[in-house]
């Protein structure tokens, strides 16, 4: 069981003091995103002088379109074996199904060089693509067309989707999952809502049931707004190992 931390979390606080935070917190792992992949030199140096390593990250469609040697000397660089798309902009994303079918054979298109190099490729959701094109979903699409997924637990929900009957949806399709929680309606407003894993109001126990059956062992905790990172990190590691 590989537990990671996405570093987007911490992005409001210093690299160095965040990488030290999470060793000592206990993790072994993070996942990488743009900012951090400027200077891959001196991340590298933090994570090894924290005990910690970098097996997936995210990348803009962008670069693995434009430059995937580029994006495929960040990976190496880092030690990344799994690179995750996360997002398109609200003003590049389709509006029918028609579009979502052509997105979906684009990303899988752009994937085919990181694929070649060995390494594993996905898609990371947000809730927009869990909206319904008559009948199926625009996550569907994109999973239909052979690109694999890292499951934004969080974002399911928010979506109004059950986190563990979608994790049985695209059973062999999961490669990584992002364990995100959402606090009580109207609790956390200051943090736009989320809240630490195991602390507010997903069905852990089911989730929990549905990654060992689709044998998903790389999970990446994550909360898009902490107000203290070092507090949501510790709880939310702490509910992980727990389980």
């Amino acid at each position: 069981m590989t537990i990671a931390y996405q570093l987007y979390c911490s992005r409001n606080w210093p690299l160095a003091d965040t990488m030290k935070m999470l060793g000592d917190a206990g993790y072994e792992a993070v996942e990488g995103y743009g900012g951090v992949f400027e200077d891959t030199g001196a991340t590298k140096a933090l994570m090894e002088e924290n005990g910690l390593s970098m097996p997936s990250g995210h990348f803009a469609l962008d670069l693995v379109e434009s430059d995937p040697g580029k994006a495929l000397g960040i990976a190496k660089a880092l030690g990344v074996t799994k690179i995750y798309v996360p997002f398109v902009m609200p003003d590049a994303r389709p509006t029918d199904r028609a579009g979502w079918e052509a997105f979906a054979k684009r990303l899988a298109e752009a994937g085919k060089p990181v694929r070649d190099a060995g390494l594993g490729y996905g898609w990371h959701n947000h809730d927009f693509e869990l909206a319904d094109l008559g009948g199926v979903t625009p996550l569907e699409l994109i999973a239909d067309a052979g690109t694999d997924l890292e499951l934004d637990l969080g974002w399911v929900l928010r979506a109004g989707k059950d986190p563990a009957e979608w994790l049985n949806k695209f059973a062999g399709k999961v490669t990584a999952a992002h364990v995100k929680d959402i606090a009580p309606a109207g609790e956390a407003t200051d943090e736009d809502g989320w809240a630490d894993v195991g602390h507010g109001v997903q069905d852990w126990g089911a989730i929990r049931a549905a990654l060992d059956a689709q044998g998903v062992d790389h999970l990446v905790i994550e909360h898009d707004k902490p107000n203290d990172h070092a507090r949501f990190a510790r709880r939310s590691i702490e509910t992980v190992k727990g389980w």
